[in-house]
């Protein structure tokens, strides 16, 4: 019991004792705390103060570098401006002088025209002079007399012309007439050529109609092959050993028939097979080419020809113009221009030139829209050749009117060389039938109000009804008759197609 008496009062002074240290101790980590706020607090301070200079001057630095760029520029203007005082100035200086030097040639010129002046004024009254004395001698004044003589010597003139002027029609007449017959029919029976013999469809005989397939490979590879490399069209149909080459351009035709008969009696017709034998025949087409047009040129005597003029050239050897060989029917109007031009006195060379290269445009491989004419006027131009043979080749079919002598006469001997009887092989009622298909074509696409066929069918210009048919329709109208021309019609060379729409507004004043 005492024990327990003793135990409480220690536990409570413990308790007490053990309040006061912790209190202690609370109070002094306190007060150590606030010591290191107050201590971080003025570090802040501090480094605030500091960043606060570090701007300041950096700041001051910027104002400084800005201010020393706007003075530098301010300085450049100045200069500028001087200079451009300066050149003013100059310029003032310079219009003052030729002011002055004008006002010294005007001041001059008054003085000259003075002079004349007076002149003139004692020349006038000389004339008078004289004329009060001849009036007065003849009894007649001048204008009378003057009236009189010019009166007599019109009729008389008018009289003697007229009668000399039809003197000269009649036998001008007569003799052109003449002359041009005989020079017509003298050229034709001079020219020596054979009638036309070619064909337009390309055919390749085979030993048997086994071949066929060999030529078309397993799965069609050997035929797309040989159609990839020469870029013509393979037909292979139900006609008995042959298959037939078609393609738009002469010699890619030429080239494929040549490699597909070499094959074909070598045998061995494969991938690799048929790109080394179609590199090697093109190279050789290419060489004959090149030798055709060689030999014309070295025949017609026209040296001075640049290589792509002679590759051009000799590409018409693989055309043909309704069955007429196309380099054949140049060299023939060379000719015949060559003729022409002696008789009449023109330049033969330059007729001969002109009427060699007057086709030369359909030897051109071009996307554009312009005809074989403008090309080979475009290309004769860029070659340097004559002016007067640039005219010839772009006046052949009436594109632009001649404007020399050889022009007309490549004319003329392109129209004999054609119309000859034997030269090409379209007859009159096949070319109005062709001409009358391209027509009806057009006219069967709705919004067509009226369409013709022009240059000889290698132009059909449609009128379109405006309110029916709008641009963009114009457009894939155009694009259809040229497909259906293309698929259902056979023609040489290309056909322009025009659509011309146009807004007519009409209005009458009463």
């Amino acid at each position: 019991m005492n024990l327990l008496f003793i135990c409480i009062p220690l536990c409570l002074v413990s308790i007490v004792i053990g309040w006061f240290i912790r209190w202690t101790y609370a109070k002094f980590k306190l007060t150590s705390i606030e010591q290191k706020a107050v201590r971080l607090n003025e570090e802040a301070i501090k480094e605030a103060e500091a960043k606060s200079k570090e701007l300041l001057i950096e700041t001051r630095d910027l104002l400084l570098k800005e201010q020393q760029q706007q003075e530098r520029e301010a300085r450049e203007r100045r200069g500028e401006l001087q200079k451009t005082e300066r050149r003013l100035l100059t310029k003032e200086e310079n219009l003052e002088k030729k002011q002055a030097e004008l006002e010294v040639r005007k001041q001059e010129l008054t003085d000259i025209e003075n002079e004349n002046i007076r002149r003139a004024q004692e020349l006038e009254h000389i004339e008078s002079k004289w004329t009060s004395e001849l009036e007065r001698v003849a009894t007649m004044s001048t204008d009378e007399a003057k009236h009189l003589i010019i009166e007599s010597m019109e009729k008389e003139a008018k009289r003697d012309a007229q009668l000399i002027i039809n003197k000269i029609e009649q036998e001008a007449q007569i003799k052109a007439d003449k002359i041009a017959r005989d020079i017509i029919v003298t050229s034709i029976q001079r020219l020596a050529t054979e009638v036309s013999s070619e064909v337009t469809v390309t055919t390749v005989s085979l030993p048997s109609d086994e071949m066929k397939g060999r030529i078309i490979g397993r799965e069609g590879r050997n035929i797309r092959t040989l159609e990839t490399l020469t870029g013509v069209d393979i037909i292979i149909d139900d006609t008995p050993e042959a298959v037939v080459i078609s393609c738009f351009d002469p010699v890619r035709k030429e080239v494929a028939r040549v490699a597909l008969e070499r094959l074909v009696q070598d045998g061995r017709i494969h991938p690799a097979r048929i790109e080394e034998v179609v590199t090697k025949v093109t190279k050789e087409i290419t060489r004959i080419t090149m030798e055709e047009a060689d030999k014309v040129l070295f025949d017609l005597g026209l040296p001075n020809m640049s290589q792509e003029m002679v590759r051009a050239l000799g590409k018409l050897h693989f055309r043909t113009s309704y069955g007429q060989n196309v380099l054949a029917h140049a060299k023939e109007v060379a000719v015949l221009s060559g003729m022409i031009a002696a008789e009449v006195g023109a330049d033969r060379e330059i007729a001969r030139r002109g009427g060699l290269l007057h086709d030369i445009g359909k030897g051109i491989e071009s996307d554009g829209d312009a005809n074989h004419a403008e090309m080979g006027a475009d290309l004769a131009k860029r070659l340097g050749e004559d002016p007067r043979v640039v005219n010839a080749i772009l006046s052949h079919h009436d594109d632009v009117e001649p404007n020399c002598i050889e022009s007309v006469i490549v004319q003329l001997a392109d129209a004999i060389s054609a119309a000859r009887p034997g030269a090409r092989r379209e007859t009159l009622d096949n070319y109005i039938k062709r001409l009358e298909n391209l027509e009806q074509i057009a006219e069967s696409f709705n919004g067509v109000d009226k369409a013709f066929a022009i240059q000889a069918g290698r132009e059909l210009r449609i009128l379109v009804n405006n309110e029916q048919v709008n641009d963009s329709e114009a457009k894939e109208i155009a694009k259809g008759i040229a497909g259906r021309i293309e698929a259902e019609l056979r023609y040489p060379g290309r056909i322009k197609v025009t659509i011309i729409r146009e807004t007519r507004v009409v209005e009458y004043a009463r």
